[in-house]
């Protein structure tokens, strides 16, 4: 039996279109529907995704794979067009990829060729082409520093560990100071410790810049120290939003204090039941 205050916590995700989207109204996604054309027919991988982030939010989104939280954020990404339904950004439909949004991969994807600095300044340079080049060089610096990588500046990613590697990843998004920071997974290869030490840096730079975060992890944990809400897809095909819950505590946020608190233990067990009793996979489909 979860507590009432859980509860309290918890939404039902809405069944049709939204009829006003006011909560913000920065990012909607609104029936949202995405089919894929296999040999054996059209495949389902999400259907009627309603979901509205005001800006500044920091979303996580949490499901079994298969899910599509990945088709979702790629929506948002612009690398993916839904079959059916809405994606919009402040207003605008999502047609393509933007600087607007930018997306930190788990793998890090940096050009191991170039330097820490150099991976970051090529993001900066082909965004802001006509900035001066002393200026287009602070914003580097800068960059460096708030991740506490300025000593490793000249570094190339095989000098540097996987934890710098994704702080390299997430100055170089930051950099060109994106309306939406998407992260699918960035500190799902590291140690524990690392993890740790990043999510805390993650959110000093979010509460710094208050980008809107929206994250895939599969870390309830992550999640409840993190978001904002957290928004939990059913089972694949034809998955869609079950619930979205959310997060009470104040910012900013000590994760010993919370870990203190007895309603954070009410809200993992929650979000546990919806994940592995509710919603947990068949191992025969």
């Amino acid at each position: 039996m979860q507590s009432k205050t859980t509860l309290a916590y918890t939404q039902t995700a809405q069944k049709s279109a939204p009829k006003s989207t006011k909560r913000g109204e920065f990012l909607v996604m609104e029936n949202v529907t995405k089919v894929y054309k296999t040999p054996k027919g059209p495949f389902t991988v999400l259907d009627g995704v309603n979901l509205t982030v005001e800006q500044g939010e920091f979303i996580c989104v949490i499901g079994h794979s298969g899910c599509g939280k990945s088709t979702l954020l790629n929506m948002v990404s612009g690398f993916a067009q839904p079959s059916t339904g809405r994606v919009d950004l402040q207003g605008a439909p999502i047609t393509k990829p933007g600087p607007d949004r930018m997306v930190v991969f788990q793998n890090y994807a940096l050009l191991p060729w170039l330097t820490a600095f150099e991976n970051i300044y090529l993001a900066v340079d082909s965004v802001y082409p006509e900035k001066p080049e002393a200026e287009k060089r602070d914003i580097v610096r800068k960059h460096l520093a708030m991740v506490g990588l300025t000593e490793a500046a000249q570094k190339k990613p095989t000098q540097i560990s996987g934890g710098m590697k994704q702080r390299v990843s997430i100055a170089r998004a930051l950099a060109i100071r994106p309306k939406v920071l998407i992260l699918d997974e960035p500190f799902g290869a590291l140690d524990a410790i690392t993890k740790e030490e990043l999510q805390e840096e993650l959110l000093k730079i979010w509460s710094d810049n208050r980008a809107t975060v929206l994250m895939i992890t599969h870390d309830i944990d992550e999640a409840l120290f993190l978001a904002d809400r957290l928004v939990m897809m059913t089972n694949g095909p034809a998955a869609k939003i079950g619930e979205i819950m959310e997060i009470p505590f104040p910012r900013p946020r000590d994760r010993a204090r919370i870990m203190e608190d007895p309603e954070y233990y009410n809200l993992r067990n929650y979000a546990l039941d919806f994940l592995y009793n509710r919603f947990a996979h068949d191992a025969d489909e």
